[in-house]
């Protein structure tokens, strides 16, 4: 699991407003917000992939393994247009993931989804696969239209297996264990699975 904190969070854009300030008060002194995921590791040295949203902004990152070892981590590398972060720990000997081929997944292949939905530790779901090269409008700054729609990279693998929040980073392997995407979003309207979710 991935645990982040962000300790100087963007201020409220009305924070200078004397009206804002008289009703709500100086937020100021807000705590730092936290935030969780998953990730995978992708070699023993201790190289751990996992989705940018995750860890984008974040001041402090912590990696906490199945056996409880928890480890500070830096970012490596973040590509927002992909949505994928390489994070680094200090560790040697770890267990990492064997790689698979995300072009050889098929539609109505069963997947499995490895990661830590609402803080549960090393949760894993079944489904198949329901479509490949999905794209679903997610990616991009948010900022222009214009610049998020000429960004052609959202090739998601869409599949049934439940993913919730927390695990956004998480692994969805094939059934010989392989990787072949990271967990990355869900289609839904209430902010929890409804049948569909995506992974990079």
């Amino acid at each position: 699991s991935i645990a982040t904190t962000q300790v100087n969070a963007p201020a409220h854009p009305f924070q200078n407003d004397p009206w804002f300030r008289f009703f709500y008060g100086d937020r100021e002194d807000e705590a730092p917000q936290q935030g969780l995921g998953s990730g995978v590791i992708v070699s023993p040295e201790g190289y751990i992939l996992t989705n940018n949203h995750v860890v984008e902004n974040a001041d402090k990152i912590e990696v906490v393994l199945n056996d409880k070892r928890s480890f500070l981590a830096k970012v490596i590398g973040r590509d927002a247009n992909t949505d994928l972060a390489l994070l680094k720990v200090t560790a040697k000997g770890l267990p990492s993931v064997k790689m698979g081929n995300s072009d050889d997944v098929r539609v109505g292949e069963w997947v499995l989804a490895v990661g830590n939905p609402f803080n549960l530790t090393s949760t894993v779901t079944a489904g198949i696969v329901s479509a490949k090269a999905r794209a679903i409008g997610i990616l991009g700054d948010g900022q222009d239209p214009a610049i998020s729609k000429s960004r052609p990279i959202e090739s998601f693998i869409q599949t049934d297996a439940a993913v919730n929040p927390g695990n956004s980073g998480g692994a969805l392997v094939n059934v010989k264990g392989d990787l072949v995407g990271i967990n990355t979003a869900i289609a839904s309207r209430t902010g929890s699975y409804s049948g569909y979710s995506f992974a990079v």
